[in-house]
């Protein structure tokens, strides 16, 4: 077992203290190792400060001749262009980063038996499903695996990172759909910001009984902009220390509910409502009954990050929770697709409050066909100047309202509502 944890409670880490832990990790961690297996986060996780850490750690390790390569934890994104690459794994050739194929590049290591779905998911699973991950964890010959990212609060599993970078990062198709699902039919009101949700008691199950013969080391990092913690561990302890500064750090709680929310996404990072919708997600139990969303999305350009998932967003669109459980029942596309199932669950206001999308890309009849309100980008970008806001309480033209910059790297909740679920 290795731990090592290094946190800041009022001022950043610098990158001094993060190379030094780095460097103290490394040197207890690599003696006898010829290959290395980096598994940091894409595009979509930049702020997180893993691209930064990956790249370190990848010098690190060429210069004492180790063989290292790089394999960003896609999950079901689409890859990262040698550009992307370039910009966030500064220094590391692009030859020796790797794609994950969530559909067809993938081997399985057991299943999850359904008895332990059936309880996990209060009955709603019953039938075991098989997790597989990326082949290259097995077959690559790595005799040291980094997985490096942030924890922050999720929309999926409670609390981001640590084995989710295996086995949904890294996971195979039915996994992904299943985890998704049992996440967005338990409601993940119930979850964000919490430890042990029924999704993180599955990926558990699978470190418990699946993933001990892996050579595996967690490099984690809280951030509030700029990292603030770094836990380093190979046991569950330094994502739980990590999870205790991030629910400190990164989940603001109101004492009054929000009226209106406008969310800026960068364009360089969201180019999907798939991705984008970290908007909705983070602030829904912040706003008010009758309150609006607003989201700043001039990078979005379609809805999945696939044509497959695309094609069923814009089918059966962002139309609750209870129609699309239903939809659920009697579509077999929808059924055999229960991440984009579970995107739909989640993007959707369940009728207590109005989205409004401001797009260039994606026409005011696509948005509104998805059940959003629309508004031209331009216009709404003209209007706010999102660079002259502060993060928090702004007011325009007599109108308050609570501007977001960086949806992705918190949970905004109203408190009370947060307390009692």
């Amino acid at each position: 077992m290795y731990l090592k944890t290094i946190a800041r409670q009022d001022t950043a880490l610098s990158d001094a203290a993060i190379h030094a832990a780095l460097d103290e990790a490394l040197a207890q961690l690599l003696p006898g190792a010829k290959r290395v297996l980096l598994l940091p986060p894409d595009l979509t996780r930049r702020h997180s400060g893993a691209g930064e850490i990956a790249s370190y750690c990848y010098a690190y390790c060429s210069n004492l001749g180790l063989d290292c390569d790089v394999l960003p934890a896609l999950g079901t994104h689409v890859p990262m262009t040698r550009e992307e690459c370039s910009s966030m794994f500064a220094g590391i050739p692009f030859e020796h980063i790797l794609v994950h194929d969530w559909r067809n590049g993938v081997t399985q290591i057991g299943e999850v038996p359904g008895q332990v779905l059936a309880e996990l998911s209060e009955g709603r699973f019953t039938e075991a499903i098989p997790v597989r991950i990326d082949k290259a964890l097995l077959d690559g010959g790595y005799d040291l695996i980094l997985s490096v990212g942030q924890v922050v609060p999720h929309e999926v599993v409670g609390m981001a990172n640590y084995t989710k970078n295996i086995v949904v990062g890294c996971g195979g198709s039915e996994f992904i759909n299943t985890s998704h699902m049992l996440g967005a039919a338990y409601g993940l009101e119930r979850m964000m910001g919490r430890d042990h949700s029924p999704v993180r008691k599955l990926f558990d199950y699978v470190e418990q009984n699946m993933l001990r013969s892996l050579p595996l080391c967690y490099v984690l990092t809280v951030c509030d902009g700029p990292v603030c913690g770094l836990f380093i561990g190979t046991e569950r302890d330094a994502f739980e220390q990590a999870v205790a500064l991030s629910q400190k750090r990164n989940v603001i709680l109101l004492d009054e509910p929000l009226p209106k929310v406008v969310a800026w996404m960068e364009p360089g990072e969201y180019h999907s409502t798939w991705l984008a919708n970290k908007a909705v997600y983070r602030t829904r139990m912040a706003i008010a009954d009758g309150g609006e969303l607003v989201v700043l999305a001039p990078g979005v350009q379609r809805f999945g990050e696939d044509k497959a998932i695309d094609g069923l967003i814009r089918k059966y669109g962002y139309t609750g929770r209870d129609n699309i459980l239903a939809q659920r029942e009697t579509n077999a596309d929808l059924r055999a697709n229960d991440s984009a199932a579970a995107h739909l669950i989640h993007g959707s206001a369940d009728g207590r409050f109005t989205i409004t999308y401001c797009t260039s890309h994606l026409s005011q009849e696509e948005i509104r066909s998805v059940g959003y309100h629309w508004r031209s980008c331009d216009e709404a970008i003209a209007y706010y100047k999102p660079e002259t806001l502060q993060p928090g309480w702004n007011e325009i033209n007599g109108e308050r309202f609570y501007f977001v910059p960086q949806p992705g790297l918190g949970l905004w909740a109203n408190r009370k509502r947060f307390e009692e679920v």
